[in-house]
């Protein structure tokens, strides 16, 4: 379980008085009566078999756009007939001319990619080697060979010479004279000699930390690179055995848990004329996370701090004897996510951030090079800010925000001088903002609940949107894909609205109840999106029968301050009361049967499902908890922003599954990766072997190789999703009527 917990109705979830309460009730009562009359398709209905198939039912969703730097067009990865090489796209700014620039003979798809000059040449990261791409004529040429574990390309603002990271370095390759150098010399590989999961990652390196964060900068005069420096050769030393192995290794990685020391990230500088690096003064660099820095285009570098507990925020600028001048602090020991991030306004002196000093994230201001210690909000206080802020040279500000309801994410677009922002995407769903550097034009992702990712293109503010890609075969089409709708109902402990999304069949018999499936659980998912492998298996479940269900609870975003840090130190907790007060809702619907219903769900959503099962039992009659944390005692050493640590908050540490197990009456599958180094198969070992003494009957899939994200590899996402179906279809399905 991360520390990210890595996302409606108009009503917000805001302490409401009874009345209120009583007609949010009642109108979402009346609006769950009404059915939809829609003629069914005759197309097969969906099997486990067509969610893994390739070429994908569901398509190849294309990559991020990357524009062009005199923003006429934009590239992408994407393969138009739902396999899995990616072949290298070229979109006009309106989206209107889309073609496939061929690639050099190697089978790979490209790992990467870079603009080189105004537009006419892409730098194409494709195997080992680094080729230029002229756009005009598809010509190709081999520039040279940076290897196969290179990544991160960028180019100097002067065009001259190409940045990357490789075994752990920043390596600089000069473009002019075709010459190949490490910057640095930093890098110390890995402990663990089995290249996969979250923790697997070298001793020391410039790059990202665990969970995430900035890599490496050109300063504007391309003198200069500001780096991440990770350093975890003190963190503890956790052995995950591969079984898989000629004979059983230790395999060790670097790992901590709540209370330890984690890796240290610096931020340094390296100067490119002599590879001296000089790092920044930063304090506890093993209990605070580096959430990124930038240049301003007067070569004034910018770093943005957070603790790891995420109560504080620092915002320093970098003087020219590289010492650290605070622009900004804050401080909120409530506080439990790092939603953050920065950048420079086009102006050069002031700093557009994101934070949650209001009710909702938002967006603010600040004068790095004056005393000003109030930031000005320049985003809509109604709406959280979802993303970071984007601004271009002219000095728009683009960003995206749960607007119109929590259920949405738009793209909006804002001048921090003068006016209000202006909602730039309609279509209903997930957006994701692409702007053009000159911020005349925006290429965006978009999905819904049932649509895939797809790229649209808006050439203007006001004008239709284009839609560039199209990735979904014709089956797909004729699918009958479920119906989704939004509820509101009242917390049965305190004030609070709660929010849920429902999925069922387009056409509901009359009289017929269905048996209801809760998941994937987590929070942020009341959400008109499409979530991957998750909604298809969704959709999946509704056309074998089910409703499925999925629940905002406490800790989610869009609902305000109070309802989002009510998570704080109380993991399953007061959300499992959520989850109860959305069952008593499904009670008022007449095609529910809340005897025959489901809980599921991966990371925390797992954790959520066996310790509902655990202290509420009966509730459901069956439940898959999929790579579940269950005691908090190997959380990892960023999940203290939600545990805090075990020398200042020992009550949370006394919240293990084990407390629970003597409750277990429920049908319970428990599934896990033995790879996974976010939740160590060793926390659910221990407690099926409790449960086992204890008498307890349940069921245990696992996956030698899979890790944490075990749904990532299709084949142990095959069979560990095939046993999930299985589980609920024994346990929920009625069984077929017999004759006397």
């Amino acid at each position: 379980m991360s520390a990210s917990r890595c996302c409606f109705p108009s009503l917000s979830s805001q302490k409401l008085s009874p009345r209120r309460v009583l007609a949010t009730f009642l109108s979402a009562f009346a609006f769950a009566l009404l059915t939809q009359s829609v003629v069914a398709s005759d197309a097969p209905p969906l099997t486990l078999e067509d969610v893994f198939a390739s070429p994908s039912l569901f398509g190849t969703s294309p990559s991020a756009p990357k524009w062009a730097p005199d923003s006429r067009s934009f590239a992408f990865t994407w393969n138009d007939k739902g396999l899995p090489k990616r072949g290298l796209w070229l979109s006009s700014a309106d989206g209107k001319q889309l073609r496939q620039i061929p690639l050099p003979g190697a089978s790979a798809s490209p790992r990467d990619f870079v603009w080189q000059g105004d537009g006419q040449y892409l730098l194409v990261l494709q195997g080992n080697g680094l080729w230029q791409l002229d756009t005009s004529d598809g010509s190709a040429e081999q520039l040279g060979i940076l290897g196969d574990d290179a990544s991160t390309l960028t180019i100097a603002p002067d065009g001259r010479q190409l940045a990357f990271l490789k075994e752990g370095d920043l390596w600089i390759f000069d473009l002019r004279k075709k010459t190949l150098r490490a910057l640095s010399q930093l890098g110390i590989p890995a402990l663990s000699k089995l290249s996969i999961g979250r923790y697997n990652r070298p001793e020391r390196e410039i790059g990202p930390g665990i969970w995430g964060g900035p890599t490496y900068a050109w300063s504007p005069d391309s003198k200069r690179i500001a780096v991440h420096l990770v350093d975890r050769q003190n963190m503890r030393k956790v052995p995950f055995p591969d079984y898989l192995a000629a004979e059983t290794t230790p395999n060790e990685i670097r790992r901590g848990y709540p209370g330890d020391a984690n890796e240290s990230r610096q931020v340094g500088i390296i100067d490119l004329s002599d590879g001296k690096l000089e790092l920044l003064p930063l304090e506890k660099t093993d209990a605070q996370q580096v959430i990124g820095f930038s240049w301003s285009a007067t070569g004034v570098l910018l770093v943005d701090i957070a603790s790891d507990t995420a109560e504080d925020r620092w915002l320093y600028r970098v003087d020219e004897q590289n010492e650290l001048i605070l622009v900004w602090h804050s401080n909120r020991p409530s506080r439990i996510y790092t939603a953050f991030a920065s950048a420079w306004h086009s102006d050069n002196e002031r700093v557009i951030f994101l934070s949650d000093l209001d009710d909702r994230y938002g967006l603010y201001q600040i004068n790095a090079f004056t005393p000003e210690k109030s930031p000005k909000r320049i985003s809509d206080a109604s709406t959280d800010v979802l993303s970071a802020p984007q601004v271009t040279k002219s000095g728009q500000i683009f960003y995206t925000a749960n607007a119109p309801t929590p259920a949405e994410r738009h793209v909006l677009r804002i001048d921090a001088n003068k006016g209000s922002p202006e909602q730039l995407t309609r279509l209903p769903g997930y957006n994701s903002a692409y702007p053009s550097p000159d911020g005349a034009h925006l290429a965006f992702i978009h999905s819904e609940a049932n649509l895939p990712p797809e790229i649209y293109a808006l050439a203007a503010p006001g004008e239709e949107s284009h839609r560039v890609t199209h990735s979904q075969s014709e089956r797909f089409k004729e699918q009958d894909w479920a119906r989704s709708r939004y509820v509101s109902f009242p917390s049965h402990i305190d004030d609070y609205t709660l929010h849920a999304r429902i999925l069922e069949p387009l056409n509901l018999e009359p009289g017929k109840k269905y048996p209801v499936l809760f998941g994937p659980m987590y929070s942020n998912t009341v959400r008109n999106r499409w979530s991957g492998r998750y909604s298809r298996i969704q959709q999946l479940l509704v056309q074998k029968g089910y409703v499925v269900v999925q629940v905002d609870m406490r800790g989610s975003t869009g609902y305000g301050r109070d309802f989002r840090e009510e998570f704080l130190v109380d993991f399953a907790g007061d959300d499992i009361e959520d989850i109860v007060s959305a069952v008593d809702y499904l009670k008022s619907q007449p095609h529910m049967d809340t005897e025959r219903m489901g809980i599921w769900g991966s990371s925390y959503g797992g954790t959520l499902s066996i310790y509902t099962l655990l202290k509420k039992p009966g509730l459901f009659r069956a439940g898959v908890a999929a790579a579940a944390a269950v005691d908090p005692h190997f959380f990892g050493t960023d999940d203290v922003a939600i545990v805090r640590r075990p020398d200042t908050h020992p009550e949370v540490f006394l919240n293990t599954a084990a407390r629970y197990a003597d409750n277990l009456e429920d049908h319970l599958l428990i599934i896990h990766g033995m790879q996974d180094q976010v939740v160590p198969f060793k926390t659910t070992a221990a407690l099926a072997d409790l449960l086992i003494k204890k008498g307890k009957d349940f069921d245990f899939a696992f996956a030698p190789g899979a890790t944490h994200s075990w749904s990532r590899e299709a084949h142990y996402s095959r069979y560990l999703f095939g046993k999930m179906l299985t589980h609920f279809d024994r346990y929920l399905m009625p069984e077929p009527a017999t004759s006397n």
